[in-house]
């Protein structure tokens, strides 16, 4: 019992902790002069992976045997997986609710939700115009063919294989200049930021205090999601389930609760491009930085049920890319892309039975 109370007391104070992130990081992006989708794609997601990050450098290159030092790769593969396919299916979920409460408020007569915002749209308006669609598929096509080479190598053996996971750190700091030289011409007009949470009656908060906020709620972000974790690993037993499946179903979603709490605060504010720009950016770290130090420091060796997580996650950005290149992209079909993580699911019995 208390494994199920200490469940639900992370989940929330990982919550908690990502509001207070969100509005820090708002507020750091301001100080570093970064463009608003820098804030999604790097900021945040950087913070957030990091602690991940940190999780596959001490498996990789403590674990005693190659067993522990596979538990890295795992969690380089799972990491894109559950973002690809339960973050954005969330985030799409969040969103069809969100244009249904505001439309049921104003058949209701209560008059403009949410602080006077414009209702969002019916379900099948698309997220963003075509300058928007393009901007989200541009990561799409980042990730994939990273993605892809990821995979391959998995599959093969060679002895300079462990010198190319430089060549995945390269790849993120390319993504990285790429983001952080877009500046802030490309986002449109700046948005009123909320109050820091650190200095609420501050209309412009100072700088100590905006890194205090950031770094603080990390550090919260970082143990809740560990100990939420191991929750999971003491629940999965209790219900039946064996270690493998809880490591390659339950854990991913566990590591990637906070981007996925990100999300959805910010789909609540209304900021539905700094949500998906989240994700993405944070598919991009999962995708370079974990898999660069899995390749430095083990055999990178694939078996049958991270083939398969690797083909369900290159399925989800290939029907995302699609319909973000055809500019229909909608909450619902977004919503969509949490059925991959089912399909890798059902798929995973027969692989490990």
């Amino acid at each position: 019992m208390i494994h199920f109370v200490l469940l639900i007391v992370c989940a929330v104070a990982i919550y908690l902790s990502c509001e207070w992130f969100v509005n820090a990081v708002e507020w750091l992006g301001a100080r570093l002069n970064v463009g608003k989708m820098a804030v999604g794609t790097i900021l945040a997601a950087f913070g957030t992976a990091l602690p991940e990050s940190v999780v596959t450098l001490v498996a990789v290159t403590t674990g005693a045997t190659e067993e522990a030092k596979n538990i890295g790769v795992g969690a380089a593969m799972g990491g894109p997986l559950a973002l690809a396919t339960v973050a954005y299916g969330v985030t799409g979920g969040m969103l069809l609710l969100k244009r249904r409460r505001e439309r049921v408020q104003v058949l209701a007569g209560t008059g403009m939700p949410e602080a006077g915002r414009p209702v969002s749209g019916p379900d099948d308006e698309a997220l963003g115009d075509a300058k928007d669609m393009k901007r989200l598929a541009k990561d799409q096509k980042w990730f994939l063919p990273i993605f892809i080479v990821k995979v391959a190598l998995g599959l093969v053996a060679f002895a300079f294989k462990p010198v190319l996971g430089i060549v995945f750190f390269a790849a993120y700091a390319a993504y990285f200049w790429r983001e952080m030289r877009g500046g802030r011409e490309a986002d449109g007009e700046d948005e009123e930021l909320e109050p820091l949470k650190f200095q609420p009656k501050a209309a412009s908060p100072a700088t100590w205090a905006v890194v205090a906020q950031t770094l603080a709620t990390l550090a919260v972000i970082f143990f809740a999601s560990q100990l939420f974790v191991k929750q999971l690993d003491a629940i999965g037993p209790m219900l039946g389930l064996s270690s493998a499946v809880t490591a390659l179903l339950l854990s991913p979603i566990a590591t990637e609760l906070p981007e996925i709490m990100n999300a959805v605060i910010w789909v609540r504010q209304g900021k539905t491009q700094l949500a998906l720009a989240n994700i993405s950016g944070a598919m991009m770290i999962q995708a370079t930085v974990p898999s660069g130090l899995g390749l430095l420091f083990t055999t990178w060796k694939f078996d049958g049920a991270l083939l398969w997580s690797g083909l369900i996650t290159m399925a989800a950005i290939v029907y995302l890319l699609l319909t973000m290149r055809a500019h229909r992209l909608t909450p619902a079909r977004l919503a969509v892309a949490a059925g991959f993580y089912l399909v890798f699911a059902v798929g995973l019995i027969p692989i490990l039975s």
